[in-house]
C-alpha cells in the first residue's frame, strides 16, 4: 500500500516522527512505498522462488550447500545494509533479493530434508511472525516502516521480512500443491487477496500499517506461484519455461528498475547550481 499518515502511530505526518530521530540519516534507510516498490518486491520473491530452485537442483548444489552459501552472501549483505547511514537503492534490493532466496530455502529445507509438513511450517512462520511483530509494537510502540530510525527497529524490521518470505512460500506450496489448487488458481487467489488489501486501504480507509504489512506477506506466495507457473514442466501445470530463464529474465528487470530508481534519487538529491538553498 502506498504511504498514508496514520494516526494510530506516533507519526503526525508520513514519514516525519512525533520526535526527532537521533540518527537522521537512518530516516531515508527504507524507500517510498510506490508501484515501483511493489512490482520490484513481487519480482524479488519470484527470482527468490526461481533462484533457489535454479542453484540447489539445476546448478547441483543442493538445499544444504546453496543455504549455506546463500546465507553468508546474505548475513554478509545484510550487515552493510544495516551499517550503511542512508538509504542505497542497489543495496537495500540486494538484500531483500537474498532474503528472498534464504527464506525460500529455510522453507524447502523443513519440507524436503526433514518431512516438516507444509501446514506446520506455515503455522510455525506465522506464530513467528506475529511473535516479532508483537515484541517489536511492544518496544516501539509503532510498526510503521517510516519510523525506522535506529539500528533495534531496522533489525525488527528484516527478522519481519525474514519470516514474511518464510511464511509466504510455505503457504504459497500449501495452497498450490498441497491444496492441490494449481499454480493459475493460486496466483488469481493471492492476487485477489492483495486487490481486496489495497480495496480496503484506498476505498475504506483502512490501516495504513496494518494494510502495508498484509500486502507484503501475500507478494510472497504470489511471486512463488508465479514462478512456479512460469518454470514448472507443463505436465505439472506450469509454462515450461524453466528456471534459468525465468530468473535471468526477472533479475534484469529488477536491475534495470533500481538503476532507475538510483538514477533519479541522485538527482532529486543533487543541488542545482545556483541554487541559493
Amino acid at each position: 500500500m502506498s504511504a498514508k499518515p496514520d494516526t494510530n502511530s506516533r507519526s503526525t505526518t508520513v514519514g516525519q516522527p512525533e520526535h526527532e530521530s537521533p540518527f537522521p540519516s537512518l530516516m531515508s534507510k527504507v524507500p517510498e512505498i510506490t508501484l515501483l516498490f511493489w512490482i520490484i518486491k513481487m519480482m524479488s520473491t519470484t527470482v527468490g522462488e526461481t533462484g533457489a530452485d535454479f542453484l540447489a537442483v539445476d546448478m547441483g548444489f543442493g538445499l544444504v550447500g546453496t543455504s549455506l552459501v546463500m546465507g553468508t552472501i546474505f548475513f554478509a549483505t545484510l550487515l552493510a545494509q544495516i551499517k550503511a547511514r542512508s538509504y542505497i537503492p542497489w543495496l537495500y534490493w540486494t538484500t531483500v533479493l537474498l532474503i528472498s532466496v534464504f527464506g525460500t530455502l529455510i522453507t524447502d529445507i523443513m519440507t524436503d530434508q526433514f518431512g516438516v509438513p507444509l501446514t506446520v511450517s506455515s503455522a510455525v512462520f506465522s506464530v513467528a511472525l506475529i511473535i516479532t511483530f508483537a515484541i517489536w509494537y511492544r518496544v516501539e510502540h509503532t510498526l510503521s516502516i517510516h519510523s525506522i530510525f535506529t539500528r533495534r527497529r531496522e533489525l525488527f524490521y528484516w527478522a519481519a521480512i525474514l519470516f514474511t518470505f518464510a511464511l509466504g512460500t510455505a503457504a504459497g506450496d500449501l495452497v498450490s500443491e498441497g491444496m492441490g489448487a494449481g499454480y493459475q488458481l493460486s496466483l488469481f487467489l493471492f492476487g485477489g487477496l492483495i486487490a481486496v488489501t489495497a480495496l480496503a486501504y484506498y476505498t475504506f480507509g483502512a490501516n495504513a500499517i496494518l494494510t502495508f504489512w498484509i500486502a507484503y506477506v501475500l507478494t510472497r506466495p504470489l511471486g512463488a506461484s508465479l514462478a512456479d507457473m512460469l518454470t514448472k514442466p507443463t505436465a505439472e501445470g506450469g509454462l515450461g519455461l524453466g528456471a534459468t530463464g525465468t530468473s535471468e529474465l526477472f533479475l534484469v528487470t529488477i536491475v534495470v528498475l533500481v538503476g532507475y530508481l538510483t538514477v533519479t534519487r541522485k538527482r532529486s538529491t543533487t543541488p542545482i547550481v545556483g541554487s541559493t538553498d
